[in-house]
């Protein structure tokens, strides 16, 4: 009997070592552990929870929460890796203002549901800048384009991106080819649903060699572009400056002189750092060379980041393009605390930050999977019925005759809205 009780004591102090183990280590909002749990403590005993009574929320809940004239709100759309997986998209970051304000950083693979679950009207989400042009920074923009005009986007959509030093590599080109490929798509909607979000993409492109270079600048907010080390010539990071805020995307990189200069001081400092070499070689199933070259050269090692972030000394740094499991986090954040030891986001898909001049407040978004579009911003327009491209005979010779059984539903849709509508 004696024995068995000092074997689950002993089982009681290894379990409560490995819970703390993990929370010093898995925490991606801070970065420490006992903080939060002492945060936690302190709640509940300073106060009694009420039995009917709303307590203070630790989560972002979509639509929820006014944004206040002087504050930035962040969300992460996507943080992950090229292969999209259910738990992480590729990169997409929507930074909002207080001004009203929204802008989008990057559009990668798997990241436009991410998008609707915050639950913004898309009329909103017409500006879009894009770091560079591998699918996992822009692979979505179809999606948004699309799925954002029949929505309720009722403008052009609207992308910053760099030139590339051919023609052929930039984003003009990517952009007007992109948008040939999607003609089947466009066509098939034509004289049927509101035609304005359908417009070509108005694209304005910039020398990515430009160093600190304005690119927008509107309503009193300021964006610049820096070069970006990462694949090819052509990557930039971005700095946005408004209301005395400044907050940097670094998109792909390997550390450079021009991050360490222009973003220092940053209220939030994003900054790419790639999965640990020996995870890209276990995992990724990477030779050694190429996990090397890869996790090293191509893209900023942990322990590259925090050094990094050492010399740029953000409010608030914040680390993605990896996959964040139980078993890689804490590898990832061992290493860039061997160079960095200031506050850190390990960032992951639906973080939210709301960053004002007094505070930095780090949570995950609680979001609805059945999701609906929000509302237009505008009364929808009335198509062009006469722009609708017809079906072939050899295709309309192949139509069932179901008019019985759908003409009731216009009936209903016809009294109710007094309309005259009839089928084809």
């Amino acid at each position: 009997m004696i024995t068995k009780k000092r074997v689950l004591v002993v089982v009681s102090m290894a379990f409560m070592a490995m819970m703390l183990y993990q929370w010093g280590h898995l925490d991606g909002r801070e970065g420490k552990s006992s903080g939060l749990i002492g945060e936690s403590i302190a709640a509940e005993s300073s106060s009694k929870a009420s039995p009917v009574k709303a307590r203070a929320r630790d989560f972002y809940a979509p639509n929820s929460e006014d944004l206040e004239p002087d504050e930035m709100r962040l969300f992460a759309c996507g943080t992950g890796m090229p292969t999209a997986r259910p738990k992480q998209a590729a990169s997409y970051w929507l930074l909002e203002l207080g001004n009203g304000d929204k802008f989008i950083f990057d559009v990668g693979t798997g990241s436009a549901e991410r998008i609707a679950a915050m639950q913004i009207p898309y009329n909103y989400l017409d500006k879009v800048f894009l770091s560079h042009l591998h699918t996992d920074h822009f692979g979505d923009l179809d999606a948004l384009f699309i799925g954002g005009a029949l929505a309720g986007r009722q403008k052009p959509l609207r992308v910053w991106g760099p030139r590339g030093d051919t023609p052929e590599r930039g984003t003009k080109y990517a952009l007007e080819h992109l948008f040939k490929a999607l003609t089947w798509d466009i066509d098939g909607r034509a004289g049927i649903t509101d035609p304005r979000g359908y417009q070509p993409f108005e694209v304005t492109e910039f020398d990515y060699k430009g160093v600190n270079q304005i690119i927008y600048q509107e309503n009193g907010v300021t964006i610049r572009t820096i070069p970006a080390i990462h694949s090819l010539d052509g990557p930039v990071s971005f700095i946005v400056d408004w209301n005395g805020l400044k907050f940097v995307f670094g998109g792909d990189t390997y550390p450079n002189k021009w991050y360490a200069k222009y973003a220092k001081d940053a209220d939030l400092a994003i900054h790419e750092c790639f999965v640990t070499v020996p995870d890209m070689i276990t995992k990724f199933q990477f030779t050694p060379q190429s996990a090397l070259a890869v996790g090293t050269q191509i893209h900023t090692a942990p322990e590259a980041f925090g050094k990094m972030m050492s010399l740029v000394k953000p409010r608030m740094a914040v680390a993605y393009h990896f996959f964040k499991d139980f078993d890689t986090t804490g590898p990832i954040n061992d290493r860039i605390r061997t160079t960095y030891d200031g506050p850190l986001s390990l960032a992951e898909d639906y973080m939210a930050w709301n960053i004002s001049k007094d505070d930095i407040r780090v949570r995950m978004a609680i979001y609805d999977e059945d999701v609906w579009p929000p509302p237009a911003t505008e009364k929808p327009q009335l198509p062009d019925a006469s722009l609708r491209i017809p079906y072939s005979e050899f295709i309309v010779g192949g139509k069932y005759d179901m008019k019985d059984v759908i003409q009731p539903t216009y009936d209903e849709i016809n009294k109710k809205y007094g309309l005259k509508e009839k089928q084809d």
